[in-house]
């Protein structure tokens, strides 16, 4: 009779600690269950906390005394010809490789792959780097047009056109810090007067045409906002010399896209922002012939039209409401300051090209 007594009591014993060892499984799962989702809710916070961080537009610089502080000099009538427009483009370069989260348009991993304002800002930036160089390449750093080029720049200048988008090998950063080294051996030769840097009208005028075009497209694809796409066509229309391919007259005169409107505005708000500092550059290295030419109220109105295109935006995200409509239109505003900085930039080159 001790023996089933036993096996039965054995029975018992673990059917209660298999209760016991169910009942441990369940409260550790309730358990578990609130801190998984806690910490994927603190991880999503992080990540909200480093977007916002990155996607912050960088302020602007004191294009004089950058140059000066990297001179090391007190007085910044003694910098060189030259040397506050290199040392802008390379403060540009710079800003775009090394601000919070560094370059991001070709990052593929999160947080920066889920963001697209502030890399289309980059691009904004970029191109009008690579304007800016290119003119100094070309027109500035050359006496005339069949002078030798400047072996550093036309070393340097092919690395800021290479693909933005790329992240392995050659990554984007590596090629952009290779034009900026060129950049920074041209500045040198500057500042030991061993390089040219000629600041003549027709060269600002070269360049200022180039200028002219890009603000005039980015005032067009910013007014597109709220264009209504059947009175532009019918504008388009009227006249001569209208685009006779379907497609370019879509993509032309076609509303913006609801999920582009952002991208434009930060795009536009990128290029202006560098093409900001380069004319403040041209403006302290270009003086005395914009001085000779009564040019310098011209030049100092587009940048006070490119000074309020860089205002904070109110609300987190780009508003577009209708012209008149119960909302703003941050597109058209935007647009108002470019056209604006367009007009005044055709008036300046006008001034340049009298004798």
């Amino acid at each position: 009779m001790s023996v089933p007594e036993n096996a039965e009591g054995l029975a018992k014993t673990e059917k209660s600690s298999g209760k016991k060892g169910l009942s441990f499984q369940r409260l550790r799962d309730n358990r578990l269950a609130p801190r998984i989702g806690a910490g994927i809710l603190g991880g999503l916070l992080v990540m909200y906390a480093i977007s916002w961080y990155w996607s912050r537009e960088p302020a602007a610089f004191d294009v004089v005394e950058e140059a000066a502080t990297v001179a090391s000099v007190q007085n910044p009538k003694e910098l060189p010809l030259g040397y506050a427009y290199s040392s802008t483009l390379i403060k540009i370069a710079e800003t775009l490789l090394h601000k919070p989260g560094g370059f991001l348009m070709n990052d593929v991993f999160p947080p920066s792959v889920f963001l697209d304002n502030i890399p289309n800002w980059e691009l904004g930036a970029l191109i009008a780097l690579r304007d800016a160089t290119t003119a100094l390449r070309n027109n500035i750093a050359r006496s005339q047009t069949q002078s030798q080029e400047d072996p550093d720049l036309a070393k340097g200048e092919p690395f800021l056109y290479f693909d933005s988008r790329s992240w392995q090998l050659p990554s984007s950063e590596s090629e952009y810090e290779k034009g900026v080294e060129s950049l920074e051996a041209y500045r040198e030769r500057i500042r030991k007067r061993d390089a040219n840097f000629y600041a003549r009208a027709d060269n600002l005028r070269q360049y200022l045409e180039v200028l002219e075009k890009r603000l005039g497209d980015y005032s067009n694809r910013l007014s597109a906002s709220t264009a209504d796409p059947a009175d532009r066509l019918g504008e388009a229309g009227s006249g001569e010399g209208h685009a006779t391919n379907s497609e370019e007259r879509h993509s032309d005169l076609g509303r913006t896209p609801w999920m582009k409107l952002d991208d434009r505005f930060y795009e536009a708000r990128g290029y202006t922002w560098a093409a900001m500092h380069v004319l403040k550059a041209i403006e302290f290295d270009f003086r005395d012939i914009l001085g000779n030419k009564t040019a310098i109220v011209s030049l100092q109105q587009i940048l006070r039209e490119l000074e309020n295109s860089q205002k904070s935006t109110l609300s987190p995200v780009i508003l577009n409401g209708s012209g008149f409509g119960l909302f703003a239109n941050y597109s058209l505003t935007l647009a108002n300051y470019i056209a604006r900085a367009n007009a005044a930039t055709i008036d300046l080159r006008s001034l340049l090209q009298q004798g």
